[in-house]
């Protein structure tokens, strides 16, 4: 424990009753929640990055803390003095309107500011978010956008926080846990056999319907022309994935994608990741620490490559990211989130389900489609247009949530993206084919 204890954000004193009074609640909500994830770990922990794709715990709380004074508190809180001016080039990810910045893979050697100061940092923002929230003044449609914004950004760094600090736990020789197995049992069991849900063509709509936040990628809403085709209903699981591995597909190269293979032999992959044999018996480091494989539970931590070789070797393939959301239409938008406490992916339910299951939860699922702009994209103006548009390169789509996203963070629409080789994150997939 880092001694400090979880705090509360100094946010509680907003006032509730103004017309922001649902946001302010919800921003304090997200500020304590980044604060209570970090408690269980010492200021140690919070210090080290693991690998490039990683970063520490301390950053990710400085960031989301830079967020709001260099997108919202500078521009819109007059009198705002800032915590520390070396703090812009510490904690700036990839926004390159707003100057230079730390490298990313060097992250792990910020010993300064130490952690403590960072939490100082927060108190300071806080406190003057406190001031702006409660100036009627400043209440714009501009500072209400840019505060949700902030909100759903910091949701994004508590779920990077924690596939962070497990990737770092991971590489540890004590292989600690993050937090201790709950003691009962975290779900029921999975259907033995997968079923093929049928879902007819024709044209539908796809992307954000104007309710609700969104981000900019997921529109402009637009027709697709979607085949008919047929889903699983539930994901992949660990069970299902050991057949893959037990058939010799990580030593075939037919078995993969050519630059699938090259990451194979350039990684040393035999299995997922955190997968490792003990006792003759395959063990994976999960948040819990270093567990037996749950068979029935999701498979986690592959990527793309493993995704679509996996559902070629099935004699299936992986969905497009049309065809999910359209799946998705009928299925309630809850899951095993963060919420659960679980931490990680549980089996599906009991046979006698019949809506596609774990959609919304337990892993982020990929599909075969490519992360690119929707039809008339444009990103927003100014810095804030960096946040995903620039990424649409090279990268695939994942829909759904995991585990560890925050609860209430997640929708249809939502579009994740990651590169095919990573595989750090809660991913997994489930199959697809043509009917």
């Amino acid at each position: 424990m880092s001694g400090t204890g979880p705090k509360t954000s100094g946010l509680a004193e907003v006032s509730y009753s103004t017309p922001y009074g649902r946001l302010n609640q919800r921003l304090h909500e997200s500020r304590t929640l980044s604060l209570e994830l970090a408690s269980p770990l010492s200021d140690e922990d919070q210090i080290v990055q693991a690998m490039d794709d990683a970063s520490p715990t301390k950053w990710h709380l400085a960031h989301t803390t830079w967020f709001y004074e260099a997108f919202v508190l500078r521009e819109h809180l007059p009198g705002y003095e800032v915590f520390s001016d070396q703090f812009e080039y510490c904690f700036n990810s990839y926004y390159e309107a707003k100057g230079d910045r730390h490298p990313r893979a060097s992250r792990g050697l910020l010993t300064r500011p130490s952690a403590s100061e960072v939490r100082n940092y927060r108190e300071h923002v806080d406190s003057a978010l406190v001031t702006l929230m409660n100036d009627d003044a400043a209440q714009s449609e501009e500072v209400l956008a840019l505060i949700e914004l902030g909100i759903n950004h910091e949701q994004q760094h508590q779920e990077l926080l924690l596939t962070d600090i497990l990737n770092l736990f991971a590489l540890q020789p004590l292989r600690p846990a993050y937090r201790p197995p709950p003691l009962h049992s975290v779900g029921s069991r999975a259907q033995n056999i997968s079923k093929l849900v049928s879902y007819g063509g024709g044209i539908h709509g796809i992307g954000r319907d104007g309710e609700g936040f969104t981000y900019d990628n997921e529109g402009p809403r637009h027709d697709v022309l979607i085949h008919p085709f047929r889903l699983a209903d539930r994901c992949i699981t660990n069970r299902e994935f050991l057949s893959f591995i037990e058939s010799g597909a990580y030593r075939d190269p037919l078995a993969w994608l050519a630059d699938g293979w090259a990451t194979i032999k350039d990684q040393g992959w035999t299995a997922p990741g955190y997968w490792q044999k003990k006792d003759d018996a395959w063990h994976q480091m999960t948040l819990n620490g270093f567990l037996p494989i749950d068979l029935d539970a999701p498979v986690s931590h592959v990527s793309y490559y493993e995704a679509e070789a996996f559902a070629r070797f099935a004699g299936k393939r992986l969905p497009t990211e049309f065809e999910w959301e359209h799946a998705s239409g009928g299925v309630a938008v809850d899951g095993n989130t963060l919420g659960s406490g679980a931490l990680r992916p549980r089996p599906a339910g009991g046979a006698n389900v019949v809506e596609p299951q774990q959609m919304f939860g337990d892993v982020w699922e990929w599909t075969q489609s490519a992360y690119m702009p929707y039809p008339g994209f444009r990103p927003s103006e100014g810095a804030v247009g960096e946040y995903n548009g620039k990424f649409m390169c090279s990268q695939q789509v994942l829909r759904g949530a995991s585990c560890v996203t925050p609860d209430g963070h997640t929708r249809r629409t939502y579009r994740n993206f990651f590169y095919p080789g990573q595989r750090w994150q809660f991913m997994g997939l489930r199959l697809a084919e043509d009917a």
